[in-house]
């Protein structure tokens, strides 16, 4: 996923979580409203850059009024000032900068609403700011973000209730911000490898605004990171990230849960991954949240089917159709075979590739009775093999590649016939078919 995308859609976010409560520059009404503790040509001069309408002017007018007055007991007015100019100049360290002078110089009480104003302003820009996750300074960055997203989270939640609002209206018009602070931790504890964190925090975000494809993706990446890996919930959040359209590149997602998909269940056959991708897409489309009943078999999953199986247990898992023949089929397929009996039913004869079809069963009489294939088997450099004829016993070894429910027919790639199997190059008169043992039946364990 290019980081590009993914700052995108953060600042997307933030633009779009607009906060349900005015702060006025501090310079608005405290300043004018508390003791004088300033004098004239200070107050003349933070008056002058509080009316000016450009962000560039303005910037300019309270660096003047920096230099001229460092030590004004307005200057956390300045500092707050500085905040959104610097923010619609697109100077994000510079809102960093301001809204960290902004805390640390304000009260805790009696500023609570400008310092909230602040720490969300700081939380908005902080991922676009953060051009060089490889910095010295990197780790620092990251653990001041995630404090300041936490800090904004404990200021939201002692925020008092307006008058004129309900409980519930309060609660909801919070939730943009909190889900904005809940990402931007989410997105330290991330660069941090701070994994179990990463996915506590964006499913805080996303608990509050659901329809975040940015957070949904990166708690798909963190729960994949942890240890041991969520898998399931972590598929299913990089599915929804994709419905959700969190980048707009959505291939660069999908190539990444797909190989996350490749990676848990190891199937011998990788494009059986593509139809559990699309199932879990469209389930993962109308539901935050997976399903105890949404599963995907494990490489473990798949290792005990394989390791209790034998042809004829395939067969009949197979034919038996339903999600046991699916995951039979995942266990099974691409899996070499090292000695496969049957009986050949008619013989395509080739100089690159000899076809065989074969027909293999429980028992001596079963395979006598038999007239119809259930193998088709691709024998490449082994010329010989053309000449079996029907009815003779074989056994190979081989590639299962894919098979036909109905009529129900096994298809081998790569195959070898047992060359003691195959008839001599020449023989006088018609002669008897060569037999083979059937195969041993299924454990019943």
């Amino acid at each position: 996923m290019k980081r590009k995308c993914m700052v995108a859609k953060a600042m997307l976010l933030a633009a779009g979580a607009l906060l349900f409560w005015q702060v006025p520059h501090a310079a608005a009404q405290d300043a004018s409203a508390q003791q004088p503790a300033y004098t004239i040509p200070e107050y003349n001069a933070f008056q002058a850059c509080r009316a000016e309408t450009n962000p560039q002017s303005q910037v300019k007018c309270l660096d003047d009024f920096v230099a001229k007055f460092p030590k004004s007991t307005l200057m956390k007015y300045v500092d707050s000032m500085y905040i959104p100019e610097y923010t619609t100049l697109k100077n994000y360290p510079k809102v960093i900068e301001y809204a960290d002078k902004y805390i640390a110089d304000s009260d805790p009480k009696a500023d609570a609403a400008g310092r909230l104003q602040a720490l969300y302003s700081r939380s908005s820009v902080f991922e676009v700011s953060f051009s060089n996750p490889k910095g010295p300074d990197a780790a620092d960055q990251l653990n001041k973000a995630k404090a300041a997203a936490l800090q904004g989270l404990q200021l939201l939640d002692s925020l008092p209730k307006p008058d004129n609002m309900t409980p519930q209206q309060f609660a909801d018009n919070k939730k943009p911000a909190v889900a904005l602070f809940n990402s931007t931790a989410g997105f330290a504890e991330l660069q941090l490898k701070d994994y179990a964190s990463a996915a506590a925090s964006f499913k805080a975000a996303l608990a509050n605004k659901a329809d975040d494809g940015v957070s949904s993706y990166r708690l798909g990446v963190a729960l994949l990171l942890e240890t041991p890996p969520q898998s399931l919930d972590g598929f299913w959040a990089l599915a929804r990230a994709i419905s959700l359209k969190a980048t707009t590149d959505p291939q660069a997602i999908k190539d990444y849960l797909r190989k996350q998909i490749a990676a848990y269940e190891q199937s011998g056959c990788d494009q059986l991954v593509d139809p559990q991708m699309n199932e879990l897409l469209q389930l993962a489309a109308t539901a935050p949240d997976r399903p105890a009943t949404y599963s995907i078999p494990s490489s473990a999953d798949l290792d005990k089917i394989r390791q209790s199986s034998n042809i004829l247990s395939v067969i009949a898992d197979l034919k038996g159709g339903g999600d046991k023949a699916k995951m039979t089929w995942l266990a099974i397929c691409g899996l070499d075979f090292p000695e496969v009996v049957g009986k050949v039913i008619d013989v395509t004869p080739g100089t690159d590739m000899v076809e065989l079809h074969v027909y293999t069963g429980a028992t001596s009489e079963e395979m006598e009775a038999a007239t119809t294939a259930n193998m088709d088997v691709k024998v490449v450099g082994q010329p010989e093999a053309s000449r079996l004829q029907k009815d003779d016993g074989v056994r190979f070894s081989g590639t299962l590649a894919l098979y036909d429910p109905d009529p129900f027919l096994l298809h081998w790639e790569k195959a070898k016939v047992n060359p003691e199997d195959i008839p001599p190059e020449k023989s006088e008169g018609k002669r008897k078919p060569h037999k083979v043992a059937p195969p041993p039946k299924p454990s019943s364990n």
